[in-house]
């Protein structure tokens, strides 16, 4: 690790976490949080949570694990280049999909509808809820007990009501403050990942075409340089070569426009980093052109009919689980009854957030397909 800018977050200025442990031996504190996200379970079942595409539509597409994982490594170049602490940059990219749905945001929305009248969903909450609470892994706490830099990297956004119920985590919403610059990088890498991976989706699937794409200056840009140096390369070969040099224009830019706001600002401490502005930013051009790639996206893939069919099924078994327990939560796991006792729609928002997309199915299933009977039988 290069040597840390004052104002990166440090194991000496971090406020450490909930229970006190003994330092960790040949790592950081912030490595053995990555450690402990890595080898959990609700890290491992992303391996089965989607993107866009519903994870047994096919093996070749995103999930939430490989998106983490590639904005992870997004993070962790910018950090370096920033000097800033690249392990919590790290740990805050793989955790921050922790309390996803199954079925992507479609999931989400149905779930978080389900909820309206129980206090909502909101899936940056739940991975804070999933590694403070729900992971059951150590027998001297519950969750993974964190460093609190980590925690509020997981919390990019957060309503003003449940915020008031965070304590010291949920200050910074309800008193106007940023965090610390590491998790506004994981937060940017997450976006460069999700909109460029989309773009490689889309076209693997054949909802999008380069045709289609030929109208988006930022796509545009890089096909044309890439079918100039390369005339005779394939289609395939095509798509990645441009995918990867529209990701390093992204984070050159960034790194650019972020030196001059630091530079701007001068901060010395993580402190007056957090009472500062925003500082981790695309330059005004690079917005304009990743709102039009985002325009493109939200209009020509995600808005796609096939894309919308499948969102219906999701939000249509999410809602038929989430009804059916709630009526019943003796057909609930035996862990989650206990949990019911005291907070029923909480226990099953909890359930059915840690889904992944064919365990639901196949739940719903079980619950609601009644199987043809042999006449006789």
């Amino acid at each position: 690790m290069t040597d840390l800018a004052s104002y990166a977050v440090s194991e000496k200025n971090s406020r450490g976490r909930k229970i006190a442990e003994e330092a960790p031996q040949g790592r950081s504190e912030f490595q053995r949080d990555r450690d402990r996200i890595v080898h959990s379970a609700a890290f491992r079942r992303l391996e089965y949570k989607t993107q866009v595409f519903v994870n047994h539509e096919g093996d070749l597409f995103r999930t939430r694990l490989t998106h983490s994982i590639e904005v992870a490594q997004i993070a962790r170049s910018i950090a370096r280049r920033l000097n800033l602490n690249e392990d919590l940059a790290e740990a805050i990219s793989l955790a921050h999909d922790l309390g996803h749905t199954p079925f992507g945001h479609a999931g989400q929305d149905a779930l978080n509808a389900c909820m309206k009248a129980y206090g909502g969903f909101e899936h940056n909450l739940q991975s804070l809820r999933v590694v403070d609470l729900l992971e059951e892994r150590y027998a001297a706490f519950d969750g993974l007990n964190l460093c609190f830099e980590t925690r509020e990297g997981i919390l990019k956004h957060c309503s003003a009501g449940n915020a008031a119920q965070l304590g010291e985590l949920g200050e910074r919403f309800l008193n106007n403050r940023r965090p610390s610059l590491e998790a506004q990088v994981a937060n940017l890498a997450d976006e460069i990942a999700y909109n460029n991976h989309d773009v490689d989706d889309g076209l693997r699937s054949g909802l999008i075409t380069l045709e289609q794409l030929a109208a988006v200056p930022l796509v545009a840009e890089h096909l044309e340089e890439v079918r100039s140096a390369y005339p005779g390369l394939a289609g395939r070969r095509v798509v990645h070569e441009a995918v990867r040099r529209m990701i390093n224009t992204l984070v050159s830019d960034l790194i650019r426009q972020s030196e001059r706001n630091i530079g701007n600002n001068s901060p010395a401490t993580l402190e007056e980093v957090r009472s500062a502005p925003a500082m981790i930013a695309f330059s005004d051009e690079m917005n304009e052109q990743q709102r039009v790639l985002k325009s493109f996206l939200h209009t020509h893939l995600y808005r796609h009919y096939r894309v919308l069919r499948m969102s219906a099924k999701a939000q249509r078994i999410i809602s038929d689980l989430f009804g059916i327990f709630m009526a019943d939560s003796r057909l609930l796991p035996p862990q989650f009854q206990y949990q019911a006792e005291s907070d029923r729609a909480r226990a099953v928002a909890d359930y059915i957030a840690g889904m992944t997309d064919r365990y639901a199915i196949r739940e719903h299933r079980r619950i609601f397909a009644v199987e043809e009977v042999p006449v006789g039988f």
